[in-house]
């Protein structure tokens, strides 16, 4: 394919996190505009920097040849860039601008008749905007945390829950064969859903999840209650974003430039020194971090990656924008921009999942 062959041309950014699955987004996109609408698609250089700074490119047919099994983004991504509120320093000073208007310029002056934003609700928050201010926009949902309302499951879920069940299993071993009490935290934001699913998928005997506050009193009696039966060991999958009864969050530091200023994390290490505490027992944390975001992205997420990044270019060509494509099983839909974000997805106390670990005696550190 020639560069601009096509008299459309349409722009494709990632934003926020990465996360496995985007570059099976990014191939479908370019493959549906090329062979089903005579497209081109612009590549918009790490996320909404690349707007406000005119970085950006051509994607070809090969270029996307081969990526849908590579994690991350070939784009590159950001989570710092917000345009309606853009770090700077001038004359030494930290200071913050509006540039969105450089943004619309930019995206004019390229001559790009539309934008696919593929991000999460604060990436997604920042294109509703856009929109508004007359910027054709559809919209793709990506999370690792699945905490988007507005869609049954975002990609990047599966792989990261995938990623974190095998550090789980692989934890039990050595949990086992110790004697000792082993945490596993992982990412969530203030979701519960990687911990959840991952907890019960690996086996775990407490899951502590943001949506329910805990007791260190009930996780040490659960914890007693596995050695009177002579179990000597125990698992703990804990979220990020978890909180003690009347308690908040751990915050791991303060980022002053980014869109998302409070990084969680720290509640594993809490965790577990209570309970070395309150039991003498010997207590290990491991904390996943980045390590559920990276690697190839699991079956599941390549052909949901794949179904929405087709359904979007059919949004773009049939001039249906200020919206965002969605999984309402088993089809793909598409609803308004403004009705997708601001609502986190959580999980309920009263969910059909947590019902199910209770009665298998996973215990919830709440009684």
């Amino acid at each position: 394919m020639a560069k601009g062959y096509f008299q459309m041309k349409t722009g494709i950014l990632t934003g926020g996190g990465d996360c496995p699955g985007l570059n099976a987004v990014i191939r479908a996109v370019v493959k549906t505009a090329v062979h089903q609408h005579k497209m081109d698609i612009l590549g918009i250089i790490d996320g909404y920097y690349g707007l406000i700074n005119n970085k950006m490119r051509i994607l070809t047919l090969e270029d996307v040849s081969g990526i849908m099994p590579r994690g991350g983004t070939i784009l590159g991504t950001s989570n710092r860039d917000n345009p309606f509120n853009y770090f700077m320093i001038i004359n030494g000073k930290k200071v913050y601008r509006d540039v969105s208007d450089r943004v619309i310029k930019n995206i004019h002056d390229s001559v790009m008749d539309a934008l696919i934003v593929v991000g999460g609700d604060g990436t997604l928050a920042i294109a509703e905007r856009l929109f508004k201010m007359g910027i054709p926009i559809v919209g793709i949902p990506k999370t690792i945390d699945n905490d988007l309302s507005a869609t049954d499951v975002t990609f990047g879920f599966d792989t990261a829950l995938m990623t974190a069940t095998e550090a789980i299993d692989k934890i039990h071993t050595t949990a086992e064969s110790h004697h000792r009490v082993m945490i596993v935290e992982v990412m969530g934001r203030n979701a519960g859903w990687i911990a959840l699913h991952s907890g019960i998928a690996g086996g775990a005997h407490i899951i502590i999840i943001p949506e329910i506050p805990f007791d260190y009193d009930a996780i040490v009696k659960k914890i007693f209650e596995r050695k009177g039966k002579g179990k000597h060991f125990s698992i703990i999958v804990v979220a990020e974003g978890a909180k003690p009864k009347g308690g908040d969050v751990v915050v791991k530091r303060m980022v002053e430039d980014g869109t998302e200023p409070v990084r969680l994390g720290g509640i594993g290490n809490r965790v577990g020194d209570e309970i070395e505490r309150m039991t003498g027992f010997e207590t290990r944390v491991t904390t996943l971090g980045h390590i559920q975001r990276g690697g190839s992205p699991s079956p599941f997420d390549r052909i949901l990656a794949t179904r929405f990044g087709a359904e979007a270019v059919h949004l773009v060509a049939k001039g249906e924008f200020g919206k965002m494509v969605s999984l309402r099983t088993p089809d793909i839909i598409s609803i308004p921009l403004e009705e997708a974000i601001g609502r986190q997805k959580n999980v309920s106390p009263d969910s059909g999942y947590v019902k199910a670990a209770r009665m298998v005696g996973i215990s919830f550190g709440d009684i």
